[in-house]
Order: C-alpha cells, then sequence, then structure tokens
C-alpha cells in the first residue's frame, strides 16, 4: 500500500486548514502531517494529543524521555530523529538525548525511573505492579503522571504506527540525527 504524502493543493479542505496550521507553525509540511492528512480526524487528533502532551506536567527532558522511550521502543525510524532535533531545540541535554537513543542508563534517578515506567505500560499494556507503582512514587511522581505518560503513548502510537505504515521518509531538518 502506498499513502499520500498531501500538500495544500491535494488534501482535503478539513485537513489543508491542519496542514497550513503546521506550515505556519513548523515552517514546513512535516512529512508526518503529511502522510496522516489522507485522514484529517486522525491528524487533528494527533496535534491535539500533541499539544495537550507538551502541556503536561512533563519538563521539556521528562517529555523527551517518555518520548524517546515510545520511539525507541517501537523502532520509528521517522520519530527517533525527529525527536531528536526536537530535544536540542527544547535545550534538553545532550547526554539524556544520546541515552535515550542508545539504551544507555540516565544519570538521573527521577528520569530512569520515568523511562522504565514507560517502558513498564507499554510492554504491560498498563497492567503495572506494586512495585512499579512503589519506584514511581518514590522519586516523586503520582498518578497525574501515570496518566500523562499514557497520553504521551496515544500520541506516540499515531504517529509511530503510521510511519511504519507509510514508511515516511524522515524530514530534512532531521536527517542528520537518523
Amino acid at each position: 500500500m502506498t499513502f499520500t504524502m498531501h500538500t495544500l493543493d491535494s488534501a482535503t479542505e478539513d485537513a489543508r486548514a491542519e496542514l497550513e496550521r503546521s506550515k505556519k507553525a513548523f515552517g514546513f509540511i512535516p512529512n508526518l502531517h503529511a502522510v496522516l492528512a489522507e485522514a484529517p480526524s486522525v491528524l487533528t487528533a494527533y496535534k491535539e494529543l500533541h499539544t495537550l502532551f507538551q502541556n503536561s506536567s512533563f519538563n521539556n527532558e521528562e517529555l523527551t524521555v517518555v518520548w524517546q522511550t515510545i520511539n525507541v521502543e517501537n523502532e520509528c525510524h521517522y520519530c527517533i530523529p525527529a525527536h531528536t532535533g526536537i530535544a536540542h531545540m527544547m535545550k534538553v541535554d545532550p547526554a539524556i538525548i544520546d541515552a535515550l537513543r542508545n539504551g544507555n542508563e540516565l544519570a538521573s534517578e527521577k528520569l530512569q525511573t520515568l523511562r522504565d515506567t514507560t517502558l513498564a505500560l507499554l510492554r504491560l499494556r498498563g497492567r503495572l505492579n506494586s512495585d512499579h507503582l512503589d519506584a514511581f512514587s518514590a522519586v516523586g511522581y503520582g498518578n497525574q503522571q501515570l496518566l500523562e505518560i499514557i497520553l504521551g503513548i496515544a500520541q506516540k502510537t499515531i504517529s509511530n504506527y503510521s510511519n511504519h505504515l507509510a514508511d515516511t521518509s524522515v524530514d530534512a531538518p532531521f536527517q542528520k540525527y537518523s
């Protein structure tokens, strides 16, 4: 199956409005958005989930930990380099970025616990045991953050799975991180 990389000219009216907002925000239409424009409601949902997750209680480092943990676990060829570039733009410590990409331990116990919990939520389909929950709580996180990780998983599921299906090419600004 071949997916169309929609442009402002090829997109439906509903998708065109979203793509125009993407172009205004990024200066270009990200290839993921061009693919998702095939289903305007999915494009809108993805972008809304992204905004909601960015506005969660997590700081830039924590957002990056959740995003990249999911991207690496799902082996997303598009999102790993894209979120590497985004993390650099967000001024995340390069040591954190590299550790996430390479599967190395994070220097911060809190960030490592966030990563471990995100992986457990993914791998166990939300069925965390008391050891997981106790470790998460011990570093200062609570139920709000557990639910916010699920929000991040929802967002990244849309992008990771769509990129696998469409074999989305990495945008030029992020190709150096491939």
